[in-house]
């Protein structure tokens, strides 16, 4: 009897095991795409982003992620243009509506996500190339940072886009949107503030100028969502968030 007793509560433990893995959560992805259509000429940021997500959600394995816009959606203001850097197109109210960002953000937030992917089209730099941004001063500054340095390598090797590394969002200086916890000019939609997600990063991908043709591609708008989405299973798997 006593011999049996071991192997049985051996294979309870493992069914337990078995069972607690089988139901675990899997993280919350939520993924942002750029609502702007007047950045560039003729070209529209909103569009090709888009394009970049609906890829990146396309491809397996099929993660627990959603996509919020807010372009076309009624009762908001700056819902299809407007910069992340902005206090008027981002946090200000106006005439009693919020921004499409904050729409954004709030329903991002209503799905308690674990990591949040916002993607975007430069402009003005004259490079083909990639970008990576993440908020200065966050508490998980260093994993985000980690992170969008394997998105931007894993895009930039499927392309002939050049990597051009991580930055803080205060690096670009830009404009006058200020976080209130460190007191720098950053991104609204990665403030630590606003944004409920662990992880947050937001991707520059080409140049609205010298990168137009290509974003506008949908082969290569295929290419980089498949690219963004293979290196982030990866990434949520040794993490062991997925």
């Amino acid at each position: 009897m006593k011999k049996l007793i071991v192997p049985l509560f051996l294979l309870i433990l493992l069914s337990s095991f078995t069972i607690h893995r089988l139901h675990k959560a899997k993280a919350v992805i939520i993924w942002q795409p750029s609502h702007q259509t007047d950045t560039g000429v003729d070209f529209s940021e909103a569009a090709t982003c888009n394009a970049i997500v609906e890829a990146a959600m396309a491809t397996k394995p099929k993660l627990k992620e959603y996509k919020v816009w807010s372009l076309g959606k009624e009762g908001l203001h700056h819902n299809n243009v407007g910069s992340n850097t902005v206090i008027e197109h981002t946090s200000a109210i106006i005439e009693g509506k919020i921004s499409g960002y904050a729409y954004e953000l709030q329903e991002a937030n209503k799905k308690k996500p674990d990591v949040f992917i916002a993607v975007h089209n430069n402009g003005g730099t004259k490079r083909h190339a990639i970008w990576g941004f993440v908020h200065e001063g966050d508490p998980y500054e260093a994993e985000n940072k980690e992170l969008a340095a394997r998105l931007i390598a894993a895009v930039s090797a499927a392309t002939d886009l050049e990597n051009r590394g991580v930055q803080l969002d205060s690096s670009t200086g830009r404009n006058d949107y200020v976080c209130t916890t460190t007191g720098k000019r950053g991104f609204y939609s990665l403030d630590e503030n606003v944004n409920t997600a662990r992880y947050r990063v937001l991707l520059e991908v080409g140049d609205n100028g010298v990168s137009k043709a290509f974003l506008e591609n949908p082969a290569n708008q295929k290419k980089i969502g498949e690219a963004i989405k293979t290196e982030l299973n990866k990434w949520l798997m040794e993490k062991n968030l997925n």
